[in-house]
């Protein structure tokens, strides 16, 4: 196949929301969105054919594992998308407020928000613990918000990973784009690809209903290091 060829194939998967591009100075990173996947699978698949998919998946995964190593010279990166017909601003305070961040994410995100600035994952259970640490490395209210996440107890030595919170407003919809880069290993990527879409879920089930889903609020895999 042709690069011209394959560009427009890609284009095509973009322009039907299947495809996320992310550009990174010249370079057009694409990721395969789920949601829309996500959405066919709870509505007509999963009342019917879920047990004997979930066997599947488990020998899919377990076979990835082999595939994908510590020692794999690239480093994972988490990419997801989700709608909410909300505004730019809201989406920004939600990342942002610690009361609201309390609600959906079971943690409140604490920090001025300013470059430079560090802030705390704490716990919204009354404890005061702090389950992840990391600085604010760009702060575009309301459009671009860029931290570091790491455990508080342990600093890795090529660096925390980096999460980046992307925010297009279109009309009284928003697109809001999380890219996870600079992930350890897969065992991290694996529980990340699992928390991200839950969390991200309860944002937009609070900002268009006004709460949040009846589901447990997730919280970094033990184990796993950012």
């Amino acid at each position: 196949m042709t690069r011209q060829a394959a560009t427009q194939h890609l284009d095509l998967l973009a322009e039907a929301q299947l495809v996320t591009v992310v550009r990174q100075g010249r370079e057009r990173l694409h990721y395969l969105n789920p949601v829309p996947i996500h959405e066919i699978g709870e509505r007509w698949i999963a009342a019917y054919e879920a047990p004997r998919l979930a066997a599947i998946s488990a020998i899919k995964h377990r076979a990835e594992e082999h595939a994908m190593t510590e020692t794999t010279t690239s480093v994972p990166t988490y990419v997801y998308v989700t709608y909410i017909r909300a505004s730019g601003e809201d989406v920004w305070r939600a990342l942002t407020d610690a009361d609201l961040t309390a609600r959906y994410w079971g943690h409140a995100n604490v920090s001025d928000w300013q470059p430079g600035s560090p802030w705390e994952h704490r716990r919204a259970d009354g404890s005061g613990a702090v389950d992840v640490t990391g600085r604010v490395l760009a702060a575009e209210p309301p459009t671009r918000l860029v931290i570091t996440f790491e455990d508080s107890e342990e600093h890795r030595p090529d660096g925390a990973s980096v999460v980046t919170f992307a925010i297009e407003p279109h009309d009284d919809i928003v697109r809001l784009t999380v890219t996870h880069e600079n992930l350890p290993n897969a065992e991290m990527l694996n529980g990340i690809s699992r928390g991200w879409p839950a969390v991200l879920a309860n944002l937009k089930s609070l900002l268009e209903t006004g709460d949040v889903l009846p589901t447990a609020p997730w919280t970094m895999p033990e184990g796993s290091h950012a």
